[in-house]
């Protein structure tokens, strides 16, 4: 039995090649081809894809919120993005929303459809550069200013302190260079781990965090 495939990007001469390539290969078949997230939430439940090929930069609704969206309703089917974006944020918030795999668009059509079948036989395949990312990621200590069980990653620790000092999500986001959509979701994710439900909040768990540490060393309190 051929492997069923979506793909949801917006160019629409790369999409139509997508579908040429998947159709003239033995194992596969492309059951839908949408330019948009709204369209691919649409279409996609009722074709039961085993694998979507999900692009990122969408008009309208981001890949990566029509990824988690889809993953609601089609909890076995296997995303990959398949995007020009190697921003670490656009990584790990694709993998929380239920991704399986991260490549990028440099990787050739065969590398591509290897990682269909990978991903179908249990994998979760990235190009090597995501991957490496990745471990970087992971090998980095824990930032020092915040409760030690809240176990932030360095980029929420970042978005916190920015949170601390009054700036807006769209603020925040110029300062780190992504979206304030990305923003949002470390927000969501800050709260959850900090057990707050608002800036308030997490800037007074913040700047109580940041006079332990500071009390441990020796040192004044910050300064509100």
């Amino acid at each position: 039995m051929k492997i069923k495939v979506g793909i949801v990007e917006d160019d629409r001469a790369a999409r139509e090649n997508w579908v040429k390539i998947l159709n003239a290969h033995p194992k596969l078949t492309c059951v839908a081809a949408c330019a948009t997230g709204e369209e691919a939430l649409k279409h996609l439940p009722g074709c039961q894809p085993d694998v979507i090929l999900m692009d990122i930069n969408l008009p309208g609704m981001m890949g990566i919120k029509c990824t988690a969206l889809l993953k609601n309703c089609l909890p076995q089917t296997q995303i990959l993005m398949v995007t020009a974006f190697s921003n670490n944020d656009y990584v790990f918030d694709s993998l929380q929303a239920g991704a399986s795999g991260y490549l990028l668009k440099s990787k050739s059509s065969e590398e591509v459809i290897r990682s269909i079948i990978e991903v179908m036989e249990g994998g979760a395949p990235m190009t090597g550069q995501i991957a490496r990312r990745v471990i970087e990621v992971f090998r980095k200590p824990s930032p020092p200013g915040v409760e030690a069980e809240a176990q932030l990653t360095p980029r929420e620790n970042e978005i916190l302190q920015w949170i601390a000092k009054g700036l807006s999500n769209k603020e925040i986001a110029a300062q780190i260079k992504t979206t304030t959509y990305t923003v949002g979701k470390h927000i969501e994710h800050i709260y959850e781990k900090l057990h707050v439900h608002c800036r308030t909040e997490a800037a007074a768990k913040y700047f109580g965090g940041a006079d332990q540490v500071a009390s441990r060393q020796g040192k004044p309190p910050l300064s509100r």
